[in-house]
């Protein structure tokens, strides 16, 4: 049942009331109020206080009344103060369960909100684009396999291993680039620095990169349908992986490397960084640093955690 409060108007009438000596129960049905509400305000007016009094005093009681805030102990609060530096969300600090945290994790979201701790940490917020939007900076004329054939060649692709969403984060100049790939199972984040954006480039270092790892541990990679990629047959012939690409204008295929791609903007990645002469340790650092992180749809396990459950004791001793 609803309950509202008296108004400063119906305070006014129930004193009219008083004064005049009405009962209770005409006023009760003049106001649509119960018998108890009335015969509150009548006791209050009967120590000689008024309407605007009795006003003042429930605004009083109302901001006293609710949960109390609560503080957490010095060690937990120096815990929680650590994770924040490593990266992780209240979601991951409560749902990890490193350690005890006497409050539930909506409970720490509203001491992040108010200011207990290093707002940073939590979740980006961002604009984002309608459901019919349609991109238009340069696309390729004529792409490969389309990413609906990629469930006929895979049928088991949503719950199989090896399979990478890829895709490029551009620098300040618009001409150089790093070059982002995502495990979809385990969410194991891959970046290679390529510093310059052009085909011939991202060929070079992906072929590079594939000659370094068991042969057969990825399957497939689904590119957007950026320029940079127009080398994709040479680049599925040496690695011997299929290459698959998103529809024009649906990042929303690739919606774990787009999200991917957001975080590692967060991390250090601005859009104003000139990636051109980028060190590769940065890059393979804040890679580190995010594939370290527990996720929530991992069961708050580590992507390299989780990666390494589907890496087998051959491929490992091969990993260059």
């Amino acid at each position: 049942m609803t309950y509202t409060h008296l108004t400063m108007n119906e305070v006014t009438m129930i004193h009219l009331y008083w004064s005049r000596d009405t009962k209770v129960s005409v006023v009760m049905d003049a106001l649509r109020r119960s018998k108890q509400t009335i015969y509150k305000v009548y006791h209050f007016f009967e120590t000689g206080k008024s309407p605007l009094d009795y006003c003042d005093q429930s605004r009083l009681n109302k901001a006293r009344c609710g949960r109390k805030l609560i503080y957490l102990p010095a060690e937990q609060a120096d815990y929680i103060k650590c994770c924040i530096t490593k990266g992780w969300t209240p979601d991951t600090i409560i749902g990890r369960h490193e350690r005890d945290i006497s409050c539930s994790t909506r409970t720490l979201y509203c001491m992040f909100t108010r200011g207990e701790f290093d707002v940073s940490s939590l979740p980006m917020k961002g604009k984002r684009h309608p459901n019919d939007y349609i991109e238009r900076r340069g696309k390729v004329s004529h792409v490969g396999r389309s990413i609906h054939t990629r469930l006929k060649d895979y049928p088991a692709y949503n719950q199989e291993f090896g399979h990478l969403e890829g895709d490029t984060i551009i620098g300040k100049q618009h001409h150089e680039a790093i070059m982002t790939l995502v495990e979809r199972q385990s969410k194991m984040l891959i970046t290679l620095n390529v510093h310059e954006r052009s085909a011939s480039n991202i060929e070079t270092q992906t072929i590079n990169w594939s000659k370094q790892l068991p042969k057969h541990l990825f399957k497939s990679i689904t590119f957007d349908n950026g320029k940079e990629f127009s080398n994709w047959k040479q680049i599925a012939n040496e690695a011997d992986v299929d290459i698959y690409f998103s529809d024009v204008g649906a990042p929303n295929q690739r919606g774990l490397n787009e999200n991917c791609n957001g975080l590692l903007r967060k991390d250090g990645l601005k859009k104003s960084l000139d990636l051109e002469n980028l060190p590769d340790s940065l890059v393979q650092k804040i890679t580190a640093r995010r594939n370290y992180i527990p996720r929530k749809s991992l069961n708050y396990k580590t992507p390299i955690e989780v990666f390494m459950t589907y890496i087998t004791d051959e491929q490992l001793m091969n990993l260059a």
